[in-house]
């Protein structure tokens, strides 16, 4: 099928790309890396320093609340080495990655990093985006939705009011599908990585267990992942969640692609700390290995662009985009369920 390219041109984006670099967007932060990578994993040691002193004392529950907190943002880290934004080596960001997610964290680096790259490169795309899940169905009037095996019938009518509690289980996803990939390569990076993660689990759980009761121990992990996962997932959602998935044969431009495809969490210094950057998320996608810190200072020059060519600028609260996400959950369980409803709505 013949497609044409729709959007914003190459030579827009290449002028746009120009007004980039030239302001220094895209060169290295070494001083904030130099100071924000330590201090976050300070905070990790700071975490198990306080769990060793409590000993096994419910108290240490609060300890494992903390450190699901900083396993997030030592995520963020990763996910920077991940992009090439901290330093300007390829191995120097492979060997910080692999040391913040594999060791301190326990997820595969190696892994994650072509899953990532493969979203990046075709966001909300059918067929091609690995984070657009094969059971979450937009609204359609071109004809009704079919659900093939009665599981994904049920998590598709279903699919809005399971989305939070369903965020508890993402860290779980996240060490099993690093680990079959593991075991799927079983080259010389894979037992690299195995050993890394090994030697996490190891060390995480002879701590846990030496210094809390088994049943304190078991709780202080289940409360450490849950907290991890929750705050993980609300970081990642309001991202792309909610907004449109894009059929690769309309032929959009990349600058159309990343920019309708993405949304902005509006919010001062404090979002920018919670979220990781990942707040400015249309910025983040025109210019992936853009360091963090530049993130916001590039904002102002893209949104006068996305003017300029006629693209959706989408910033939402943080609530607001939440709200949006669990509205087009809604509508797609709807389209699912009830497809004669939805087309009789759109024909109103």
């Amino acid at each position: 099928m013949t497609t044409t390219t729709i959007g914003a041109t190459a030579a827009d984006f290449g002028v746009l790309a120009k007004q980039v670099r030239e302001a220094g967007l895209l060169d290295r932060r070494f001083g904030y890396y130099a100071l924000m990578i330590p201090l976050t994993m300070a905070a990790f040691g700071v975490g198990f320093a306080a769990l060793v002193l409590l000993g096994s004392s419910w108290w240490a529950l609060g300890v494992a609340a903390f450190l699901g907190l900083v396993f997030t943002q030592l995520g963020f880290v990763g996910h920077d080495a991940g992009h090439h934004e901290v330093f300007r080596s390829r191995r120097a960001n492979r060997l910080l990655g692999l040391t913040v997610g594999n060791v301190l964290i326990g997820m595969s680096f190696g892994w994650w990093v072509p899953k990532h790259s493969a979203h990046h490169a075709h966001p909300n795309e059918v067929g091609r985006d690995p984070d657009v899940g094969g059971v979450v169905v937009q609204p359609s009037t071109d004809g009704p939705v079919k659900v093939a095996s009665w599981p994904s019938r049920f998590m598709t009518k279903w699919q809005a009011p399971l989305f939070f509690p369903l965020m508890v289980l993402r860290s779980t996803g996240i060490y099993v599908l690093g680990i079959q990939r593991l075991l799927r390569e079983r080259n010389r990076a894979a037992i690299l990585e195995g050993a890394l993660l090994a030697l996490h689990a190891a060390l995480y759980l002879t701590v846990v267990f030496w210094f809390l009761s088994p049943l304190k121990a078991v709780a202080f992990i289940l409360i450490q992942q849950a907290v991890f996962s929750v705050y993980l997932g609300c970081s990642f959602a309001p991202n792309h969640k909610g907004m449109p998935i894009i059929d690769p044969e309309q032929g959009l431009s990349f600058v159309r692609r990343q920019v309708v495809s993405s949304r902005n969490v509006a919010g001062g210094w404090f979002t920018n700390v919670l979220l990781g950057g990942l707040n400015f998320q249309i910025e983040h996608h025109l210019f992936p290995s853009m360091p963090r810190p530049n993130l916001s200072r590039a904002q102002n020059i893209v949104r006068t662009f996305c003017a300029d060519n006629g693209l959706s600028y989408r910033e939402d609260s943080l609530t607001g985009s939440y709200r949006q996400t669990i509205r087009g959950l809604r509508a797609g369980a709807l389209a699912a369920t009830q497809p004669s409803l939805v087309m009789a709505q759109a024909g109103q």
